[in-house]
């Protein structure tokens, strides 16, 4: 029998299920859409049930077109975005629709409560910044909003635990999930119950799920979630991890030597760490299932999304054309980059289109009539680079003998060798690219791998199951005017934010 692994990654617009073999190597993916709500501004929502749906819609799909018989499936592990909230009854039916993590409903509250003096407090408590779809803050929101939602529901779950307890009729969560909700006390690696007195919302750690490791064997496939999925009744479900900490274990990030770039459509740049970053917190932390260690992640919404938006809307007529020549956009803008980069590029391009540092605006500074559109494509890749690296530069610790040595990336730039090699000269760090594209789904794998006994731990799964595809070493020259530019960058975005 040919064992197989299925990952499932239930991410902002699609839910995707991906088969390994136990060596981690992908053998195909399948994926269905999330219809996202937007029924009032800054308010993002989705149908739980329609999530569930997509995800059952996916497995099918795998199940067919790989002609993997149900029971060669071994394990099935979920993994989803972290933050936002799911509501549900005994009967695991959702009481509300779900929250995204890029819903922005409760920035009032969380300024009231910095005002206040609460949020500073429970910053210091989780060990991260709080911000709009943290656990806290929301339940304050929905205590003013919707009071009524409390006694409505049974268990407050996470995206993955969602999915999970569709599977299994099992709830329960992990504490990376519980570390990016921003309600986990990570020295104690238990729920942080002091922050949420110190949030107002004492009466909801009732409302939470059980907490287990994110390589046990949580459940089981019922036969109503077999009939719906495909899989076979009794499969073993895999508690998981949620995709911030799946993207590094995915990569091979597992140490401190090592540090996860995740350049999609957010900004995603995450360090491991032997004791948990306080002075000050992160924007997101949690507890690492390698070596009792830490992750501590900075990011913002100022990475590829933003360059997506230049080739969709400003460059939609040229992207049709490259269609129809049987190429794409991307393989057009990455080769005028290239020939970019053989001359001298002074413009610089902000990367805020969806929301800047002090509410700077994005934009595009020092453009002048001999500039090429490869000279402002350039200038878009640097941008996001820079941004980047802004908030490495917070996760770094001081002294440069214990800073990571190589950058694993992973996202839609790592698939441009161009920008690769940007990134390697402005960190001045080797970049290396793991194989395999669904890196969510994979730290599934990983993460059945070990649990279903195949790898004596996470470190060592890891370590078998990532293998290297690229690597870009920094070339000096280079890196010296990339650090000159974003001397002048980061004066540009200090300026701009004294004005707004």
């Amino acid at each position: 029998m040919r064992e197989r692994l299925i990952g499932i990654d239930a991410g902002g617009t699609m839910t995707k299920a991906a088969m390994f073999d136990l060596d981690g190597n992908e053998i195909a993916c399948r994926s269905s859409p999330n219809r996202m709500q937007f029924p009032k501004p800054g308010w993002t929502e989705r149908d739980p049930d329609a999530m569930w749906q997509a995800a059952c819609t996916a497995i099918r799909d795998l199940l067919d077109i790989t002609g993997t018989p149900p029971e060669n499936v071994v394990g099935v592990t979920p993994s989803g975005y972290g933050a936002g909230a799911y509501f549900i009854d005994r009967d695991l039916k959702p009481v509300r629709p779900g929250l995204v993590s890029t819903d922005t409903r409760t920035l009032p509250m969380i300024e009231e409560m910095r005002g206040t003096g609460e949020m500073a407090k429970v910053d210091r408590l989780v060990g991260a910044r709080m911000f709009a779809t943290h656990a806290i803050p929301l339940l304050r929101w929905f205590d003013r909003h919707e009071p009524d939602l409390y006694d409505r529901t049974w268990k407050l779950v996470f995206c993955k635990d969602f999915i999970r307890a569709r599977l299994t009729g099992q709830v329960s969560t992990d504490p990376t999930d519980g570390g990016i909700a921003g309600i986990f006390d990570l020295a104690a690696n238990r729920y942080a119950t002091d922050a949420f007195a110190a949030g107002g919302v004492p009466r909801w750690l009732d409302k939470l799920p059980d907490v287990g490791p994110s390589i046990d064997v949580a459940g089981h496939v019922t036969a109503e979630a077999a009939r719906q999925t495909g899989l076979k009744e009794g499969t073993p479900v895999i508690r998981g991890v949620v995709d911030v900490t799946g993207s590094a274990l995915a990569s091979g990030v597992t140490s401190p030597d090592l540090i996860s770039v995740v350049a999609g459509t957010f900004s995603i740049n995450s360090i491991i760490l032997d004791q948990p970053l306080l002075t000050p917190p992160p924007f997101i932390q949690s507890s690492f299932p390698v070596g009792s260690r830490f992750i501590a992640t900075e990011g913002a919404a100022t990475s590829a999304s933003n360059v997506e938006w230049i080739f969709s809307t400003l460059l939609e007529a040229e992207g049709a054309r490259a269609k129809a020549m049987g190429s794409s956009i991307y393989e057009v803008g990455n080769k005028l980059v290239a020939e970019a980069m053989e001359r001298d590029n002074d413009i610089l391009f902000l990367p805020f289109l969806y929301g800047g540092p002090s509410h700077v605006p994005g934009g595009i500074i020092g453009l002048c009539a001999r500039h090429t559109l490869g000279d402002v494509l350039r200038a878009a890749f640097e941008g996001v680079v820079f941004a980047h690296k802004t908030d490495i530069d917070r996760l770094l610790p001081q002294d440069a003998a214990l800073r990571p040595k190589v950058a694993r990336m992973a996202g839609g730039a790592s698939k441009s060798a161009q920008w690769c090699q940007m990134f390697a000269d402005a960190l001045n760090m080797r970049v290396e690219v793991a194989d395999g594209s669904e890196f969510g789904a994979k730290a599934g794998a990983i993460c059945a791998a070990v649990a279903l006994g195949h790898h004596a731990d996470m470190g060592t799964a890891a370590q078998r199951m990532v293998r290297v595809s690229r690597s870009y070493d920094p070339q000096p020259d280079r890196s010296q005017a990339l650090a000159r530019k974003m001397t002048v960058y980061r004066s540009v975005v200090k300026n701009l934010a004294a004005l707004h």
